[in-house]
């Protein structure tokens, strides 16, 4: 559940720091996105690699608990990026020109 949202919140806040940058919701979204994915996939390949140690060298539970983890990590893939993109489409395709992303970034005056 932790993975999946850390895709998320570091793909939104990419978004965030572009809209910021004065982009157009639709530069800052594909920027976001290509940003977010090196961090996205290096977090998820690392404990995939985790996960398929645990399998070859655990026993018994260990590898029920290894197999689940590798299950939700390509689930986690899978949603993170392919199904919050779709969304954003869906989102832009309607015509909205804005989008709130969370809290507004404290600057200082």
């Amino acid at each position: 559940m932790g993975m999946a949202v850390d895709a998320n919140i570091l793909i939104f806040e990419r978004i965030r720091e572009e809209i910021y940058k004065g982009r157009s919701l639709r530069s800052a979204i594909d920027e976001g996105f290509g940003k977010a994915l090196s961090a996205v996939l290096d977090t998820n390949i690392t404990t995939f690699i985790t996960a398929m140690i645990l399998y070859f060298v655990g026993t018994g539970p260990i590898q029920g608990f290894a197999l689940t983890l590798m299950i939700g990590i390509l689930g986690t893939l899978f949603t993170g990026i392919m199904v919050s993109r779709a969304l954003f489409e869906i989102i832009l395709s309607r015509g909205v020109s804005s989008f709130n992303l969370g809290q507004p970034k404290i600057t200082k005056a």
